[in-house]
């Protein structure tokens, strides 16, 4: 693997992003620490202070894990969140089918890579985490991957939709099957297949829900390299973390109220990722689904069911497994779970974090240091091949296929094959002059004949040059033909980290490949201010 590096300010990244990873200097306020500076982040370390219920959370995660079916091989990260001096960094995200996009595993390797740095700095054991995001409910977001071909980028889909529910407790259908051929027929076989084939089987099995398919998996990838996996879907851990929902309901006019001020500041010069509404709690109705609770006056409503304050809270002190935190009040409830360092949070959640720094005291916490995940984008020996016959650079593959052509068609017009033409028959007219004069003198009747050899000059000059205009065209076309290409490889739907599964890599390199990356990529110091460009 070679390495070269992009600025994100040449990509489709927000301004409050760039300005984050390039001048944090100026969002310091909607923020606890530099990520970028050790110092600071030091400082945030030693704020963190005693963490509680450490026993209980993780007796919580074993049985979640047994859950899951992954307690064997979780159970040496298990233990060392046990110590009591251990604190964690955390990524999570959707439990998209078969991984989801690549940004997931990116994610996953920036924890890693972060824990195993700061475990060295600060001399005491720091454990990766991923948090499952396990109580989605959007399916039809995690049900389809990308896989890009020579020429078109493909999106199969499971042939199946959701109920409304948390995606976790959804379960897998016979429809996988179905998903599985369809994807097969967009990649071909290589040595790597039937092994990558056979993992995916034995995790993505009717019956299972997708949170134990995608826990199986990543647990598979990264279980080895020292990754907790946990989640908040469950009554034992919810139990721990109910003085979250019972706070977010009593004191709902203080929360919304620190999201909005925080919200309306940000708004000044960036963006709100999020917009703010008076409840941060959903119910989850075994009939309806995850109904988000609004506030009606004095009364809470959950789609078809109203109840006072007072009787909210008692359900939720009675049965806090029944409500559900939205994308605001998950992160607390991760905090209050994890004596947590940092996040590893993509461009979206960097930026719905910037709306919370006011939030987190009301639950007497900080907000973690939040860290950029790793950018990439992997470029194949084939497609670096083809670049270098083609005179753009990576950043700009980010534009419209049709911009690309464009583009490439104005360049090729450099060649000025007009000019050249018309300057080579006013010079043969020109040196024609003396000849015709010449014959015409010996023989007049041979006039009418010069001037036929010399028109046919001409005439197979417009020959010649027609031959010309269709080479270039042919040129013109083969590298067209190049540049869709490169465009379906980098920047398919966006770019590739936010829409090509890991499995199309996965087949073509091996199942190690993120193993090795990360191998790779912890030799050195991890930049997380730029975007790496990965030729493999």
């Amino acid at each position: 693997m070679t390495k070269e590096e992009c600025s994100f300010q040449q990509l489709p990244f927000s301004k409050l992003f760039n300005t984050y990873v390039s001048d944090y200097d100026k969002l310091s306020d909607f923020y606890s620490a530099n990520p970028f500076n050790d110092v600071e982040v030091r400082e945030r370390i030693d704020r963190i202070g005693e963490f509680k219920n450490r026993s209980s959370i993780a007796d919580a995660f074993q049985e979640y894990h047994a859950y899951l079916g992954i307690e064997l091989s979780q159970s040496s990260q298990l233990e060392k969140f046990r110590n009591e001096d251990a604190l964690v960094f955390v990524t999570g995200q959707q439990l998209g089918v078969y991984g989801g996009p690549l940004f997931t595993i990116y994610k996953t390797i920036t924890s890693i890579l972060l824990a195993r740095k700061w475990e060295k700095d600060l001399g005491k054991p720091v454990v990766p985490v991923f948090w499952l995001a396990d109580e989605d409910h959007d399916f039809e977001e995690i049900s389809s991957i990308g896989i890009p071909e020579s020429d078109s980028f493909s999106k199969p889909r499971l042939n199946e939709s959701g109920d409304g529910k948390p995606v976790s407790v959804q379960s897998i259908t016979d429809s996988i099957t179905e998903f599985r051929e369809s994807l097969k027929e967009l990649i071909f076989d290589t040595d790597f297949s039937e092994e990558l084939w056979a993992k995916l089987d034995e995790c993505y099995q009717p019956g299972k829900t997708h949170v134990q398919a995608f826990a199986q998996l990543m647990d598979f990838l990264f279980a080895g390299e020292g990754l907790l996996i946990v989640g908040s879907n469950t009554n034992s851990l919810k139990e721990i973390a109910k003085h979250v929902f019972v706070k977010s309901i009593t004191e709902a006019e203080k929360v919304h109220e620190s999201l909005e001020s925080q919200s309306a500041l940000l708004e000044k010069d960036f963006h709100r990722q999020v917009v703010v509404g008076d409840s941060n709690l959903f119910y989850l109705d075994a009939e309806e689904g995850r109904l988000k609770l609004e506030r009606s006056g004095s009364e809470w409503k959950a789609g078809s069911i109203t109840l006072s304050e007072e009787k909210l809270v008692k359900l939720i002190e009675a049965n806090p497994g029944k409500f559900s935190p939205n994308v605001f009040l998950r992160p607390v409830v991760q905090d209050v779970l994890l004596p947590t360092i940092g996040y590893v949070a993509g461009p979206g959640e960097l930026a719905y974090y910037g709306q919370m720094k006011e939030l987190y005291p009301l639950f007497d916490l900080e907000m973690p240091v939040i860290y950029p995940r790793l950018s990439a984008t992997l470029i194949e020996s084939g497609i670096e091949r083809i670049m270098e016959k083609i005179p753009f650079e990576f950043s700009f593959y980010n534009q419209r296929i049709e911009d690309l052509e464009a583009a490439y068609v104005d360049h090729a017009k450099t060649k000025d094959v007009e000019k050249m033409f018309s300057i080579w028959k006013d010079e043969i007219s020109d040196s024609s002059d003396y000849p015709v004069s010449f014959i015409k003198e010996i023989d007049p009747t041979l006039e009418g004949t010069v001037g036929k050899v010399v028109a046919g000059f001409s005439n197979e000059l417009d020959k010649l040059k027609g031959r010309v205009y269709r080479s270039i065209k042919q040129q013109e076309q083969t590298q067209l033909t190049r540049i869709h290409r490169i465009k379906t490889q980098l920047f398919p739907d966006g770019l590739q980290e936010r829409s090509v599964s890991p499995v199309y890599f996965m087949n073509k390199y091996g199942i190690s490949i993120w193993n090795e990356l990360l191998q790779e990529l912890g030799s050195e110091d991890l930049k997380l201010n730029t975007h790496h460009i990965i030729k493999i």
